[in-house]
């Protein structure tokens, strides 16, 4: 029998599905297939995310396929997925984490300093949006919503000087040399769980130890301290939001970005890793005392 792996329709979640599904074959040699889902989040694209509802957008019809017995298991970018898990689901496993850094790419070529004044750029993110124009107050940002393909097709046709995109969804595609710029996490920080993926399965599913093993302990910790900041800050796409956490032996550094009053506010926090929710809290607190 086939595992079956539900995610979106996109080529990207496709290709992270893929990712996962060999995982399984080289590790257990079980095949997969997937089952592909239209989230509400890809149907509605004429609308920024935080005017319909949020994170939530592009995994609760995948959710609803777990829970009608469709699929075994379902493949996200942690990004993507609410802190707030639904009854009888769980992340059972984040794999090996990508690139976590935002990426520029130009129409002509040059990085994010280069930019002409009053460039226009493109991005439907509310974090990257306010971080951009802290930089830059000179750029006007064009709300873009869409998969990879489209979005770099959007930015011909709409004439954009450049588009931000995570630089991890463009490695996976094999578009890296599509890259202008990378803006580094400690600067320009990403969003939370930013190229991590998230194995969700049933809490009582009989594939649990499989999937379990594909397990990247550091790599969940680390995306469980900036849930725990998000968490913390009730934060969703509604606010700009951003953190990101790193191991080096075992101490734990961490930066985290929240908007209060419309000021972006950005502070860092270190710690033993093993106090990883722990750290992503106190960070959340540091932010909100430095009011």
């Amino acid at each position: 029998m086939n595992i079956k792996i539900a995610t979106r329709k996109s080529q990207l979640a496709q290709k992270q599905a893929e990712i996962v599904g060999r995982m399984l074959k080289e590790k257990f040699h079980m095949d997969y297939e997937t089952v592909l889902i239209t989230t509400k989040g890809d149907r509605i694209l004429d609308v920024t995310l935080d005017k319909i509802g949020g994170k939530g957008l592009f995994v609760k019809d995948i959710e609803t396929a777990l829970l009608e017995g469709r699929a075994h298991a379902a493949v996200h970018s942690m990004k993507d997925v609410p802190y707030e898990m639904p009854e009888g689901l769980e992340i059972i496993a984040v794999p090996e984490r990508e690139d976590v850094r935002d990426a520029l790419v130009s129409a002509t070529g040059c990085n994010f300093v280069e930019l002409p004044r009053g460039a226009r750029i493109g991005t439907s993110s509310i974090r990257r949006t306010k971080q951009i124009l802290s930089k830059r107050p000179d750029i006007e940002v064009v709300p873009i919503r869409g998969n990879v393909q489209t979005r770099i097709r959007k930015m011909d046709q709409e004439q954009l000087d450049g588009i931000i995109l995570a630089a991890a969804g463009l490695k996976r595609m094999n578009l890296e040399k599509m890259i202008t710029d990378y803006f580094e996490p400690w600067d320009f920080v990403p969003a939370v769980g930013q190229g991590a993926l998230g194995i969700e399965i049933l809490s009582a599913s009989p594939y649990r130890d499989v999937f379990r093993q594909l397990d990247w302990y550091e790599a969940r910790i680390c995306v469980e301290a900036e849930r725990s900041f998000m968490r913390k800050l009730n934060g969703d796409c509604h606010t700009a939001i951003g953190a990101y956490a790193c191991i080096e032996g075992n101490r734990m550094h961490m930066i985290g970005l929240f908007e209060i009053n419309g000021r972006l506010v950005k502070k860092d926090i270190e710690g033993n890793m093993e106090d990883y929710l722990e750290l992503g809290s106190r960070l959340a607190d540091k932010i909100m005392s430095s009011i």
